[in-house]
Parts: C-alpha cells; structure tokens; sequence
C-alpha cells in the first residue's frame, strides 16, 4: 500500500498528521485553504477540553498525510521555540508557486531560487502564526 510501511511482525504504520498549534483558527484555515490550496477537511469543538481541531490537506486522511490545526481556546499566541523548522510542499513549480501565493496575500520569506549545496529549487512561506513552509520543486530526492 502506497504512504504505508509494514514493520517487522506484520505491524502497519503511516504518518496521519503534523499537529500545529495556532493562534486564529479561522485566519490559519483561511491560510491553508486559500493561499496553500488545501481542503478543509474536518473541525471539530471541544467544548469539555477548550479547543478545537480542524484538519487541512491535500486530499482525504485515508490516504494522505494531513496537517492538524488546534486552537486552544484563550490562547492568541504561541512562542515557536527553537526545535521547530518547517514543513515541505514539493510544487511543480516554485516561481509559479510564490507568485500564486504572494497574489493571495501569502508572506513570502525566501524568495524562489536554487537551493545551497543542491540542484533544486525551493522558496519559503510563513504562516499567520509564523511557521515556516518550505516549497520545494521536485526532484529525484537531494
């Protein structure tokens, strides 16, 4: 099965999401869906917990590896920390990409061009809470 791996002993295992936590749910789903182009595919309150999770992606969870927005309710502001670096998108094209992205109000952080060190060519985003999104053109894997 493609995006699934079998461990030794027969045990299946995929990569479902990455968990982002987020300031504005609504202006990061605003982000995700308009701007990067994903869907919305589910957002659910928690009322007894004070928060809520909304998942965006390029394609249904069965099958795809999706991001998990959670917003905590009261909570406007997280301190991104050191350990955190980004997340990949591999795009068709980049240029195409940042200018699509830019034209939606999207904040670009390192322009389109080749990376150092490698034959392809990659650019950055930033999200509205201030996560790094790498795109990536695609290649046999640098």
């Amino acid at each position: 099965m493609p995006g699934f791996c079998f461990l030794e002993g027969g045990n299946l295992m995929r990569l479902l999401h990455t968990m982002l936590r987020v300031g504005d749910l609504d202006k990061s789903i605003a982000f995700y869906t308009e701007v990067l182009g994903m869907t919305l595919l589910r957002r659910k309150d928690y009322p007894d917990g004070q928060f809520t999770l909304a998942f965006v992606g390029y394609g249904d969870e069965a099958h795809n590896s999706v991001i998990e927005l959670t917003h905590n309710w009261g909570v406007e502001h997280y301190e991104l920390g050191t350990a955190y670096g980004h997340i990949a998108l591999e795009v068709e094209d980049v240029y195409k990409a940042c200018e699509d992205i830019r034209g939606r109000g999207g904040k670009i952080t390192r322009e389109p061009g080749p990376m150092k060190h490698g034959t392809r060519i990659l650019a950055f985003v930033e999200d509205p809470d201030g996560y790094k999104i790498e795109l990536l053109s695609p290649s046999c894997r640098d």
